[in-house]
């Protein structure tokens, strides 16, 4: 029995003896690795190049007064520069005298707006719907968050684009990344959507029905329509009607919901006329049971698409997107979004329209040619938390 044991032991022993000898022979026959030595950096610098680009001398101008020269020269590092030309200052209002007027710090933020904080050839832009979000190296609320990065959206869809900006020229190659020409200033957004809507004199009937589909509930709570128009981390587009079209809406429905109770086709009108008159309609106690919270919440839903959709990335075929009323009936076909181009020496939309699946025709944008921005302009309003499009129609979703 003991010879047994000992005899066990032994095959054992030299059976794990073999295995560590097998692993030490593998070990001396596997060579040391090599670093691999990261490739070298060629070219020159994005500084160097608007440095020295004679197109660039506004922007050259700009960058040194605002101290982004380092940055921009900086090899080790990775960017995108959406860079305006002088003619794309120009078209924006700015001569190069003018630079040394405007401070270094507007400046810096303005042009911080403009460089993406990664190489971005436009072929990892994309052009597919929505725009790409790209952080930028523009911090709106360092107080708030050192993380905090305005987003700006470009996309190669029907000739090229950064937020409703042309692309002029793309890849532009340097040593730390890439230059995009742009056809003007690309201003950083300053004010929310709700902003916009709470100051327009021609969206109060808007402003009104956003209320009252907020009604009894805090600006702050979730689902908060109000509250999600002033947040910074949305993404959002918003079809306003304008007072004309929700008044007409308004007025209409109203006559209908008189007739079936009975009411002379006249009286309804004439009732409805008055009722429909102005914004308070909304805020009215007694037409609460005609115009619920929830209904009215409905419909202000089906105006607001969860992503930013500059008309520039519509599709040329009517194709539908689901908007925020998706979240509560989510077989919802949603609306239907489409755009005209081709105006010779025009890159902008020349129309676009968005259609509710309720609608006997589809609703237009307001188009401005040229754009203007906000507060007065009526298509592509671009806002810190998403664009505005005003619209002549409400939007019905059945």
């Amino acid at each position: 029995m003991k010879k047994f044991q000992i005899k066990n032991w032994l095959v054992k022993s030299l059976g794990v003896l073999l295995v560590i000898i097998m692993a030490i022979s593998c070990n001396k026959d596997v060579p040391e690795a090599t670093p691999i030595a990261p490739a070298p950096i060629t070219g020159i610098s994005i500084g160097t190049i608007i440095s020295t680009d004679p197109s660039f001398t506004i922007l050259k101008a700009a960058v040194t007064k605002a101290g982004l020269l380092p940055l921009l020269s900086d090899s080790t590092l990775n960017m995108t520069l959406f860079a305006p030309d002088d003619a794309a200052f120009t078209a924006s209002g700015i001569t190069l005298p003018a630079i040394s007027v405007l401070r270094a710090g507007f400046l810096d933020t303005v042009l911080r707006y403009h460089l993406v904080s990664q190489r971005l050839p436009s072929s990892a832009i994309g052009a597919t719907f929505p725009n790409r979000q790209s952080p930028t190296f523009l911090n709106p609320a360092p107080a708030l968050s050192a993380l905090l990065r305005l987003t700006n959206f470009p996309t190669t869809r029907n000739g090229g684009w950064i937020n409703n900006i042309p692309l002029k020229q793309v890849d532009i190659v340097a040593s730390n990344g890439f230059i995009h020409k742009v056809a003007a200033i690309v201003a950083p957004p300053q004010r929310y959507l709700w902003d916009r809507i709470n100051t327009d004199p021609d969206l109060t009937y808007l402003k009104a029905a956003i209320v009252r589909a907020d009604s009894g509930v805090v600006a702050t709570a979730p689902g908060s329509l109000v509250g999600a128009l002033n947040n910074i981390g949305a993404n959002l587009t918003v079809f306003a009607p304008k007072d004309s079209s929700m008044r007409a809406f308004l007025t209409g429905a109203i006559t209908l919901a008189l007739i079936n109770q009975g009411v002379p086709p006249a009286t309804a009108v004439a009732t409805a006329t008055a009722l429909a008159s102005t914004p308070a309609v909304f805020s009215n106690p007694a037409l609460y049971a005609a115009l619920p919270a929830q209904s009215v919440k409905g419909i202000v839903v089906y105006h607001i698409l969860g992503q930013r959709a500059f008309t520039n990335n519509f599709p040329t075929t009517a194709t539908a997107y689901p908007t925020l009323l998706n979240g509560a009936v989510p077989t919802h076909p949603g609306v239907t979004l489409q755009a005209i181009f081709g105006i010779p020496g025009v890159p902008f939309a020349a129309a676009a329209t968005v259609k509710g699946i309720g609608n006997a025709s589809a609703s237009k944008l307001i188009i401005n040619l040229p754009p203007v921005s906000d507060p007065a302009g009526s298509n592509d309003q671009h806002f810190l938390n998403g664009v505005l499009h005003k619209i002549d129609q409400v939007l019905l979703p059945q």
